[in-house]
Parts: C-alpha cells; sequence; structure tokens
C-alpha cells in the first residue's frame, strides 16, 4: 500500500451556486471560497446576524430524516450531502461554503451544479500534504436487510465503493448495484449527474407534511406504478448511482482521505456516517508532513 499521500488542494477562486432548497422552498445561493491548508470543509451561515462557521465533519451532524444536516452554535445548514460528494469527488480538501439560507440549493437533484462551479474556479494544489484514514480491519453496521461495511485494501490505495440498491423485483426501480474506485474522473463522469430520486407515495407524503412543495416532477425523479414520471434517465441505473454519490458525500465528513473498500447495502445517511464514527475511533490516520522547499 502507498504511504505517499497526495497534497491537499484548494480552489483558486470564488464561484457561485443559486437555486431553492427541495426541503424549504426557499431561494438560496452558495459562495464556494479558497481556504488555507489544514482547514478542512466549513459551511459559513452568512444571513445570521453574526455568521455562523460549521465545519463539515461528522461531530457536527445531527439525526434529520432523508438528508445529512450539520449544526453548531444553534445554527445548522441542510441537505448538505452533494456538495459535500462535489468536493471531495474532485478532491477539494479546504473550502469555505457561504450560505444565504438553511438549506443548500437543491439546483436538480445531483451535485453537476457544484462540481460545474468547482471546476470552473479552478482547483489548486497546496503545501502540505493530505491526511489518509487506512482501513486495517473489517467493520459491518447495521442488520440483515440494510447494512455498511468497510474492508482494507491490502494491495491497492484508494477510496472503493459498492452500492446495492434492492426494491424488490417487481418495482419499476428493482435491483441495482454499482461499484467503482472514487477518483476526480470517475466521480465527474459516473456520479455527479445522478439525481435525487423518490417513489411517487413518498412525494406525496411529504407535501402533505408542507415540505418540498416547489419542487416539480422535472427537478428530481419521481416513480409512480408505471414508472418514471415526467422525466428522462440520465444513465439507466441512475438510482444507485445518486446512493453511491450520497455515500461519497456521508463519507467526507471523516475530514480525511479514506483508503479501503466500502460495501452498502440499503444504507442511508444515518448508518453511513455512523461508519464514519467507527473508522475513525478505530482506523489508522496518517498525518503526513508538510511539504519542504
Amino acid at each position: 500500500m502507498s504511504t505517499h499521500p497526495r497534497f491537499q488542494r484548494t480552489i483558486a477562486g470564488p464561484a457561485r451556486v443559486e437555486g431553492f432548497g427541495y426541503w424549504s422552498g426557499k431561494d438560496a445561493t452558495i459562495e464556494f471560497r479558497p481556504a488555507p491548508v489544514n482547514s478542512g470543509v466549513v459551511f459559513v451561515r452568512r444571513d445570521l446576524p453574526s455568521p455562523v462557521r460549521i465545519p463539515a465533519s461528522v461531530q457536527h451532524r445531527i439525526e434529520i430524516p432523508r438528508r445529512t444536516v450539520l449544526s453548531h452554535q444553534r445554527a445548522s445548514v441542510e441537505m448538505v450531502e452533494h456538495v459535500l460528494a462535489a468536493l471531495a469527488g474532485l478532491q477539494v480538501d479546504n473550502c469555505e461554503v457561504w450560505i444565504d439560507a438553511a438549506e443548500v440549493p437543491g439546483c436538480d437533484g445531483s451535485s453537476q451544479a457544484f462540481v460545474e462551479a468547482l471546476q470552473t474556479a479552478g482547483i489548486v494544489e497546496q503545501a502540505a500534504p493530505r491526511a489518509t484514514l487506512y482501513v486495517r480491519e473489517t467493520t459491518r453496521l447495521g442488520d440483515e436487510n440494510c447494512w455498511v461495511e468497510a474492508r482494507p485494501c491490502e494491495d491497492r490505495p484508494g477510496l472503493f465503493v459498492k452500492y446495492r440498491l434492492d426494491y424488490g423485483s417487481a418495482g419499476c426501480i428493482g435491483r441495482q448495484t454499482m461499484k467503482l474506485q472514487v477518483t476526480p474522473e470517475s466521480f465527474r463522469q459516473e456520479l455527479a449527474p445522478a439525481r435525487t430520486f423518490v417513489l411517487e407515495e413518498e412525494a406525496e407524503w411529504l407535501r402533505s407534511q408542507g415540505l418540498g412543495t416547489r419542487v416539480t416532477r422535472e427537478d428530481l425523479l419521481v416513480f409512480g406504478a408505471e414508472g418514471l414520471q415526467d422525466n428522462t434517465l440520465r444513465f439507466e441505473d441512475e438510482c444507485v448511482r445518486h446512493k453511491t454519490l450520497d455515500l461519497v458525500g456521508d463519507l467526507a465528513l471523516a475530514g480525511c482521505d479514506i483508503v479501503g473498500q466500502i460495501t452498502a447495502h440499503r444504507s442511508g445517511h444515518r448508518l453511513n456516517a455512523e461508519l464514519v464514527r467507527v473508522l475513525l475511533a478505530e482506523g489508522q490516520i496518517v498525518q503526513p508532513r508538510r511539504k519542504t522547499a
């Protein structure tokens, strides 16, 4: 296994993404800004009387159904998983994400808009190596119906993920599997465009609770009894690709690179985050020395 991790990276300049929050329906703008080495990813709620900085770490995650939410000093930011996936997928380690609302723009339900903004800003290397967490033993969480597992990669450095989605053989989504090594190229091509999906009955229930009332069937993938409604798939297996995207975003809460094989079976944000907590407690984190002239 390689013991020479890559160097940290940030963006060369600011970049903005505008939209509205899927859950709240409120307009929101985020601005990516460069950040110094070892600062990590930090969300900044600039709409509050005094801006609140919320680190993107599993220690600041709070449990809210169906999405990843971070909280600090009584302020929170919701639906951060697609932004975190874009940053982690492109290996942008240090970045401030300024936001003027409590929820990240949903855009089209994927990470594509965030990836495009970061690429437009430009990504630059910094003079400090990236810390790496090595999975040293097999860890499995969950039950037989829903679980996530981490295994060592004995002979190949990198993060390898596999996600198994199972809606039953008779459903319109069915069973899908996605497996890949996460690199900037594979993330851009295979995961970033994959959009959020929901069953029609779930969408109707959420609306009855006053949630997602601004979202249309063109803003994400809605599956009914007859299949996908008023939209077109970007990939035949777009649903499992999106769940894999979510997994990458949740793993980013480790705050360092992960070297290992992560396999998930019907897991969601809660189990993904719990795995991160266990890995941080049990894995080996290598803190390499800074680059010298």
